[in-house]
């Protein structure tokens, strides 16, 4: 679980909303963008390069790790 602290600093970095932790992952809150970003290991990742659009299917590397989640 991320702290709220954490929570409330955070922003998505592709257009500087707000995100919301949905299951494994923060959700961009504003409806144009809508990025996922993965939590791994208690982190947050918010690399645009490592989120996905909504309803895209998940990351996986080369060894067949899902790192959408």
């Amino acid at each position: 679980m991320i702290e709220k602290a954490l929570l409330d600093i955070l922003v998505c970095p592709k257009c500087k909303t707000t995100v919301k932790p949905e299951g494994d992952q923060l959700v961009c809150q504003n409806a144009a963008c809508g990025l996922c970003y993965p939590i791994r290991n208690g982190i947050p990742i918010m690399l645009i390069d490592e989120a996905r659009k909504p309803g895209e299917p998940p990351h996986f590397d080369a060894g067949g790790v899902n790192h959408s989640v």
